[in-house]
Parts: structure tokens; C-alpha cells; sequence
């Protein structure tokens, strides 16, 4: 019964549901839940920073139905789409309902959607993966699942990490610096591997030309069998979707950076090197991606025995509050900065 509690993650895709059928009444519904009533909602509930035992951790891993949960959003997030889509080609809407309407589906897309599909990338079985691949596409942002795993999690908090916000880096540079850069380290990655396995650019191993391929019929799929409108508003949804994912991005890694041992070569990731909340709406809602502090230390580890660490920065307030803040530059500056352990402060200043 533990893991029920993160059915609350769908509460998302329930309310996205919920503006597509009266968009007259709640076309905004999703946008005000997910960042007015959850950020207020966090307030009043002080989090939990108690991990599980050994015991209750076999447990955990042993029961399926945590994964169950994860494998749901796959058929809930393409669902949300796809019925989208028709109501889009089938009904005629206000400028306004379209913006509640697609904005539910991009909020979507960067919760059920990306962030499950981080989870699932993480894991070893062929299948999980190919569900996470699935879910990137929501957002066409597949070169995500290459770059995460073996460029992110090997250069987090060095300058090298383009998904790594400097100290008093704006949100908004940072998005487009972590976009470009991000999608920049995919390739080369991907050029990388090929060259070591031997494979050609097109061959099926170069996973980085089957994705754009896979994008690209996807984007004219939704042209063709929905009409330009709801082709358009998919690829508004998708965009949503992944600047949501670099807006966390931003938060999780803000003004940390590890140590630089030699040229190029630093010290190992530790739980100092991610913000953690430990909010546990947040918690609930994002499958435990709000302690990513542990997620980076042991990044095979699953979302339901991720654990609190001490000397990991808290965050003040939980993600989608913190995720408002950093839009006014000034005011994120404010909050975060004197948060910064020192000896980060001084690398990073």
C-alpha cells in the first residue's frame, strides 16, 4: 500500500483531463494546481527528511507495483496527447481555452512525461528503457536519454555540464545555454560511441539519428491524421515539457560545483553537489526526483529508497515554488546564494 501514494502524480493528468472537457470553466485548471495550489499546498506541510531501514528498503524494491506506477504513465501521457489532439481537430475553442488546454498538456509532458522517463532511463532492462525513449518523445526531447546518462551524471557541477547553472546565471540564459549545449553533448557523445563500436552514422546503433527520425514522423503524424492546429499546439506542448525540464534542471544544480583534481578531472559526485527538498508534496507528485541529491550519488538507485543526506543543501521551498522564483533573477539570487556551502561559493565565485 506504500506505494499508492505516489498515485498522486496523475492528479496531474486527471486535471489536464478535467480542462479538456469544460475548457469554459477550467481551461487553466492544471496551471493554477500545478503552480498555486501545490507550491501553497507545501506550506503547510513541513517534509520529511526520515529514511527508510534495510528492511523496509527490501521491501520496497521487491514490490512491483512502484514500477507498475511508472510503466502507467506511458499509455496516460500518450492518452493526454493524442486525445488532445482530436479535440483540437474536432471542436472549435477560444485562443484562450487553447492556451489552458495545450499549457495542461505541457505541464504533462514535464512531469508524467520527462520525469518519469529520467527514472526509467536509469534503468538496466531493455523494456524501461524503451518505455523512457517513449516518453521523451512526448516532449521530442530523445537526445535526452543520451546525453543525461553519459555526459550529465559524468560532468554534473563542472563547467563542463552544460545542464549545470552557474552562480548568478539567469534562468533564461540558462535554459538556452542548457538546451544548445545539452543537445551539442548528445551528439558528440553519440559520434563518440560509434566510433568505438565501429558503427557508421546510420547505423541502427547511432540512436541519436534514429531519434530525430523518430521526432520528425511523430511532429508529421500528428500533421496528418489531426490537421496544422493540433500538429502546432503538440509542438507548443512539447516545448512546455522540456523547459519545465531545464527550469528544474536549473534548480537542482545551482551554483555547485565539485573540485577540479587535474585538467578535466574532478572529484567524485557527493550529496553536496545537488539541492535536495525534501517537501513532500513535491516528493509525491515528481516520483522522489526532489532528492536528487542521492539520485546523483547512486544514480541505479530506485525513486522509492532514495534517502535524505545532511550535508546536501536544502532547498528553501519546493520545487514549483522555486521554480517561480527563479524567475524573477534578483529574487532566486537573494533566496539561493547565501544557501551556497562555502567552500562551493568560493569555486563558484
Amino acid at each position: 500500500m506504500r506505494s499508492l501514494k505516489y498515485l498522486a502524480g496523475f492528479t496531474i493528468p486527471l486535471f489536464a483531463l478535467i480542462s479538456f472537457l469544460w475548457p469554459n470553466y477550467f481551461a487553466f485548471l492544471t496551471l493554477i494546481y500545478a503552480f498555486g495550489i501545490i507550491p501553497i499546498g507545501e506550506q503547510f506541510f513541513a517534509g520529511s527528511a526520515e529514511n527508510v531501514s534495510e528492511k523496509q528498503e527490501k521491501q520496497m524494491l521487491s514490490d512491483k507495483s512502484y514500477d507498475f506506477l511508472l510503466y502507467l504513465s506511458l499509455p496516460v501521457q500518450w492518452a493526454i496527447l493524442i486525445f488532445f489532439a482530436y479535440l483540437v481537430s474536432h471542436n472549435e475553442y477560444t485562443i484562450l481555452q487553447l492556451v489552458g488546454m495545450t499549457s495542461s498538456v505541457g505541464i504533462c509532458s514535464g512531469t508524467i512525461g520527462i520525469n518519469v522517463a529520467h527514472e526509467l532511463g536509469h534503468r538496466s532492462k531493455n523494456y524501461e528503457q524503451f518505455m523512457a525513449k517513449g516518453l521523451l518523445l512526448s516532449s521530442l526531447y530523445m537526445h535526452f536519454y543520451v546525453e543525461h546518462n553519459r555526459g550529465h551524471h559524468k560532468y554534473v557541477a563542472t563547467p563542463i555540464d552544460p545542464a549545470t547553472a552557474k552562480l548568478n546565471e539567469s534562468v533564461y540564459l540558462f535554459v538556452l545555454r542548457s538546451f544548445i549545449g545539452s543537445y551539442i553533448s548528445a551528439w558528440r557523445i553519440q559520434i563518440e560511441l560509434n566510433k568505438k563500436n565501429n558503427k557508421g552514422f546510420f547505423s541502427f546503433q547511432n540512436e541519436m539519428f534514429w531519434f530525430q527520425f523518430i521526432q520528425l514522423l511523430t511532429i508529421a503524424s500528428f500533421y496528418y491524421f489531426f490537421g496544422f492546429l493540433a500538429g502546432s499546439l503538440f509542438i507548443v506542448s512539447a516545448v512546455i515539457g522540456f523547459i519545465l525540464l531545464e527550469v528544474i534542471n536549473y534548480i537542482e544544480h545551482y551554483g555547485l560545483l565539485r573540485k577540479e583534481i587535474s585538467p578535466s578531472h574532478y572529484e567524485k559526485v557527493k550529496p553536496i553537489h545537488s539541492w535536495n527538498s525534501d517537501k513532500t508534496i513535491g516528493r509525491l507528485m515528481l516520483f522522489e526526483l526532489t532528492r536528487h541529491a542521492d539520485h546523483h550519488y547512486k544514480a541505479s538507485k530506485k525513486y522509492q529508497v532514495l534517502n535524505h543526506h545532511n550535508d546536501s543543501p536544502e532547498l528553501p521551498f519546493g520545487y514549483p515554488a522555486m521554480m517561480l522564483c527563479s524567475l524573477i533573477p534578483s529574487l532566486f539570487f537573494k533566496i539561493m546564494n547565501p544557501r551556497i556551502p562555502k567552500d562551493q561559493l568560493t569555486l563558484a565565485s
